[in-house]
């Protein structure tokens, strides 16, 4: 036989496969089947969530949470060491007789600074 022959043939095979999934999977009793499988799914999320919190260990959702944080931190943390070389280089380049108020500027600077650093420190015994 050709493979002009074995075409209709192929095509009917695979026409009549595709009404009797579409039938399957449409029916009533997959339906339920599926409903039940992702009910069952989510009690068991629930489950694992209650029975992490009882042991007192963290569920992802919470170390992604965490994760995300730690990661804002550590940009700002370098958003201010960034700063602070940036000062350095610039008290390297100022001449040796530098006026009282070029030094206080950077004595404000540091401050705020400092004020920027105590805010972002994690409260004690948290």
């Amino acid at each position: 036989m050709s493979s002009s022959q074995d075409q209709p043939s192929a095509e009917r095979d695979r026409s009549t496969v595709e009404s009797l999934l579409a039938g399957v999977v449409g029916s009533d009793a997959v339906k339920a089947a599926t409903s039940k499988a992702l009910q069952a799914r989510e009690r068991a999320v629930e489950v694992q969530e209650f029975t992490l919190g009882a042991l007192n260990l963290p569920s992802a959702a919470v170390i992604d949470r965490l994760t995300r944080r730690v990661r804002s931190l550590a940009l700002r943390l370098e958003s201010i060491e960034d700063g602070l070389d940036r000062l350095e280089d610039r008290l390297a380049d100022a001449p040796e007789g530098s006026s009282g108020a070029d030094l206080e500027r950077v004595l404000d600077r540091l401050e705020a600074i400092e004020k920027r650093l105590e805010k972002l420190q994690p409260a004690k015994g948290a």
